[in-house]
């Protein structure tokens, strides 16, 4: 994956085991976007969930130190660290079910992208990161160009959305100072609720368009020329030339039995010229016969001069024959819907040649 490619030649769409190569390398399509999308969307249903608990939990904690300091013991430094530790473990179980929806929405930002994998690939060192070429072809270049533009666009776009939740209620937050504490929750809550929703339906729409435009460079950085997919090809199936090679050894093996089987038939049934099925039945032996060779045109030719050679019977039959080189393979037995027309064959055969052909 490290190594230089032509890139003109990266015409073809990468195929599913370049890809999980590139996730084993650490290559991913992850969108920063998506994940901030999620994080705040989390941390507002945490808000949502937990927030009136929180203030309530902070309101409780926090009136001693308003309403009763004279009982705050501060007369040492052990009771100073008495009391931030107090104070500490207070804030964190009131706000430790608003981290840790916070925190699922954090990985969750993550693992939703892609599915979770170890890899060290990117913790190896890369000297050309060290170049001050290349790192100013990343700052000044089209992805940092590109980056920046994301980044002036996602303030301009959260921002306007923010923009018009706060603006209309410009004149509720003249008036905070002149309300109660519990009205200025009540306002500023409703406020909240209001800018992080629009916050949200305008990072959905980047987060959504990013993650389109960082998959489209995934798979635009994973091309494959067609030589690459020849050699995959060769990798996965094997060899097309060494797999025509072995199929074709494997036909004249099978030739060469079949061959050497016509002289043990009982009968060779053809249509006459372009097939040719040999038979063998034993008697008491077999419960139907049995297909010891067969073939069309040249081999059909060859399994007939081999039966003449052995006297083996021949008997024309063009439409047995092309039923049974059609529905029985070498080595099986004769279907049970020709078994009528073959016992009439080898019934002729029997009474041609007076006997049972020896085997």
């Amino acid at each position: 994956m490290a190594e230089e490619r032509d890139e003109s030649q990266q015409t073809e769409q990468p195929t599913a085991k370049r890809l999980e190569e590139a996730r084993e390398h650490g290559d991913i399509v992850k969108s920063p976007e998506v994940s901030t999308f999620i994080l705040l969307l989390g941390g507002t249903f945490a808000i949502m969930m937990f927030g009136g608990q929180a203030t309530r939990g902070f309101a409780t904690s926090l009136r001693v130190f308003i309403e009763q300091p004279e009982q705050i013991a501060v007369s040492s430094s052990a009771d100073v660290m008495v009391l931030a530790r107090q104070v500490v473990t207070m804030m964190a179980q009131i706000l430790a079910p608003v981290f840790g929806v916070m925190i699922v929405a954090a990985l969750a930002g993550h693992v939703l992208q892609a599915r979770p994998s170890i890899t060290f690939e990117k913790l190896k060192p890369d000297f050309a990161k060290l170049s001050l070429i290349s790192g100013l072809k990343r700052m000044f270049g089209i992805e940092g160009l590109s980056n920046l533009v994301k980044g002036l666009l996602k303030i301009g776009v959260v921002g306007f959305a923010v923009w018009t939740q706060v603006w209309p209620e410009r004149t509720m937050l003249e008036s905070v100072m002149t309300q109660s504490p519990m009205g200025i929750v009540g306002d500023m809550s409703h406020l909240l609720y209001k800018v992080l929703m629009a916050a949200l339906a305008a990072l959905a729409l980047i987060a959504a368009a990013d993650y389109i435009l960082q998959r489209y460079r995934f798979m635009q950085r994973n091309k494959m020329s067609k030589q690459e997919i020849k050699e995959e090809y060769k990798q996965n199936e094997g060899d097309p030339q060494i797999k025509a090679k072995i199929r074709q050894i494997r036909q004249e093996r099978a030739k060469k039995r079949m061959i050497a089987a016509v002289p043990e038939a009982t009968v060779i049934i053809t249509n006459p010229t372009h097939y040719a099925i040999a038979l063998k039945y034993e008697s008491g032996k077999m419960a139907a016969p049995i297909c010891v060779a067969k073939g069309v045109d040249a081999l059909a030719l060859k399994i007939r001069e081999v039966a003449k050679a052995n006297d083996v019977p021949i008997v024309e039959n063009p439409p047995l024959a092309r039923a049974l080189h059609a529905t029985v393979e070498v080595d099986e037995q004769v279907p049970q819907e020709h078994f009528k027309a073959v016992a009439q064959v080898i019934g002729y055969v029997y009474r041609l040649t007076g006997k049972i052909k020896a085997n």
